[in-house]
């Protein structure tokens, strides 16, 4: 079998190919910049661009299953290229966002959806079989806190008890590695949470504790942190995690045990996370740039 792995720069991409690679499977890793990739040892590279279905066809070649990031501009062009190399499964990463029911009209969740509904109708062709992998909020999320914490005065947050599921991207990439090597969980669509709902004021605390340095907030209107992330977020971007903060202020996530289902393991928590990567939190030296 043969894996391709888009989006390979990515941090659940890049430890997927890690785990095809230790397992001895097959696996291309596919990039915009190919070049700039760093794969395992014996993994090819191929550029593989979705915003440019030029590019789609080499990389598919001799593919038996890919590993797709949900990017709607081309998904229906790539899942036609797909069916026309031969592919035989496609899992993509997709978000929990979806499921919200103004998910057609929320910035975030649309191009997810829209590139699920794509693969969806390929594979109800009987061109390919279709897994969706549907994670929660990403723990690596928190590394946006990471400069602000180092410069000691914590984020800035207009929701500071808004709940979420932070998911280690190390249990998606093994849930994505379950679902791409064993034929049986192919098909379906599994909602990955991690093992806790916590706040950010909780996710903060388990920094503070496991850095032990200290993790404060500035609690801020919606309005002014709109207006502090104008320069580099797109409005609708902004607007749609405005009111996904809002929608889960004060109400804890409902988690679920797919990543045990999948991978055989409870699903890391956060503070396991934080461990794993505490030097991005850790204070900058004096001196140096």
């Amino acid at each position: 079998m043969t894996v391709l792995v888009t989006g390979s720069r990515g941090r659940v991409a890049s430890t997927l190919l890690g785990l095809l690679a230790a397992a001895g499977v097959e696996a291309r890793a596919g990039s915009k910049n190919p070049e700039d990739l760093s794969p395992p040892p014996d993994v090819a590279t191929v550029r593989c661009d979705l915003t440019d279905p030029s590019t789609f066809d080499a990389a598919l070649e001799g593919v038996d299953s890919v590993f797709l990031y949900a990017d709607a501009a081309h998904a229906g062009t790539f899942a036609d290229r797909a069916r026309a190399a031969g592919v035989e499964h496609i899992a993509l990463l997709s978000s929990s966002s979806v499921l919200a029911p103004d998910a057609a009209g929320n910035a975030v969740a649309a191009s997810h959806l829209a590139a699920e509904r794509a693969l969806s109708s390929a594979a109800e062709s009987g061109a390919f079989e279709a897994t969706v992998l549907q994670p929660g909020a990403f723990a690596t999320n928190a590394l946006q806190w990471a400069w602000a914490l180092r410069a000691g005065h914590g984020p800035a947050l207009p929701y500071p008890h808004a709940y979420g599921d932070p998911i280690h991207e190390l249990d998606v990439a093994e849930a994505a590695f379950a679902v791409l090597t064993e034929p049986r969980l192919r098909g379906s669509s599994y909602l990955l949470t991690g093992p806790e709902s916590l706040d950010f004021t909780e996710q903060l605390a388990i920094v503070a504790e496991v850095t032990g340095r200290p993790a404060p907030y500035t609690a801020v209107t919606p309005e002014e942190w709109k207006a502090s992330v104008a320069a580099y977020m797109p409005e609708p971007f902004a607007d749609a995690l405005l009111a996904y903060w809002s929608s889960q202020n004060g109400h804890p996530t409902p988690l679920t045990n797919t990543v045990e289902h999948l991978t055989g393991h409870p699903a890391r928590t956060f503070r396991t996370w934080t461990k794993d990567h505490a030097e991005a939190f850790a204070p900058t030296p004096v001196g140096s740039r």
